[in-house]
């Protein structure tokens, strides 16, 4: 692909944050992503893999330590002021003034751009009219967060920068921002995603980047991430011990169809992909080993499933927990 079809495009990306009489840490280690124009392209993994500090250099908003980065063709540094307008950013937390009511805000950024849209209809976008005179200190959480989300949208991007957009967000809101970002789509413009909500990637992004401990360890499709693993279907399951012997994964990797086995939490964990093999071959071998089945559910494969087999790590309940107040 040429890089004239790539709206992002970073190589042996680096960063490093030191701090006197403390240890260096490198956040990012050689991460190597492109973005193609007009896709949605999703970065996952846990805290701590390096997400929002790469999000942050493709911003602008950090120099990297080391490495290059394109973006729509021109470079920070150089091409600053046209970057800006061409790019709109929703960060993980906006600050925006209190005492502004929410159309004031987004008439003060529309005022920021060379063209865009009109502050009426994107607050229309993102189903904020009701608000229009009400002060920014007096909105909800998800309020507040949506109207980040119409700041970001106000100069018409050519590329969108959302982190973590819909965190906080009621079912109705979140489905607002999704219509925002297929509408993105349908219009040709790119958009750069970070979310810890899996079903909300697998609907939204054409391909998602996992990064983990600084570098990009997988990109794909979705569905092409799930493949790689193998198997279609996920056993899981617990089982109460007769006879205080502990089972490792062993006894269960050979079962029929099984392709990987992982022990998970108080239980375990059957990548397959044949549940109607493996279910009643598991039940005869838990029976023999006189261990009783307490838990048992099967699900198709998913990008969660993605993130523990490459990562080895789930994300953790603070991770995906509603941040709403």
């Amino acid at each position: 692909m040429s890089r004239a079809a790539w709206a992002i495009a970073c190589r042996d990306l680096r960063m490093r944050y030191s701090t006197r009489g403390q240890t260096a840490v490198d956040a990012l280690m050689g991460l190597d992503l492109t973005v193609e124009a007009g896709e949605c392209l999703g970065l996952l993994g846990p805290n701590g893999a390096g997400k929002t500090t790469t999000i942050e250099i493709l911003e602008g908003l950090l120099e990297p330590t080391g490495g290059d980065v394109q973006v729509l063709g021109m470079r920070w540094g150089a091409d600053d002021d046209a970057l800006r307008q061409r790019i709109g950013i929703s960060l993980q937390e906006t600050r925006l003034a209190d005492k502004l009511t929410v159309g004031e805000t987004l008439t003060l950024f529309r005022s920021f751009y060379r063209s865009g849209g009109h502050p009426d209809d994107i607050l229309d976008m993102v189903s904020l009219t009701e608000k229009k005179n009400t002060r920014f200190d007096s909105l909800s959480g998800g309020q507040k967060q949506r109207l980040a989300v119409a700041c970001a949208l106000v100069g018409d991007p050519e590329l969108l920068f959302l982190d973590e957009p819909t965190t906080g967000l009621d079912p109705q809101s979140r489905r607002d921002v999704w219509d925002i970002i297929r509408r993105q789509k349908a219009k040709g413009r790119t958009t750069l995603l970070t979310t810890h909500y899996m079903d909300e990637a697998e609907r939204l992004c054409d391909r998602v980047a996992v990064v983990d401990r600084g570098q990009a360890i997988a990109v794909g499709s979705p569905s092409e991430l799930i493949q790689r693993i193998g198997g279609e279907h996920v056993i899981d399951f617990a089982i109460k011990n007769a006879d205080s012997a502990t089972p490792g994964v062993e006894m269960f990797a050979d079962l029929p169809s099984v392709r990987a086995c992982h022990a998970d939490g108080d239980g375990f964990r059957l990548t397959v992909g044949a549940p109607h093999e493996c279910i009643p071959a598991l039940v005869t071998r838990l029976a023999s080993n006189r261990l009783e089945l307490t838990r048992l559910t099967t699900r198709h494969l998913s990008l969660e499933d993605v993130l523990v087999h490459l990562t080895g790590r789930r994300l953790t309940p603070e991770e995906l927990a509603d941040k709403s107040p």
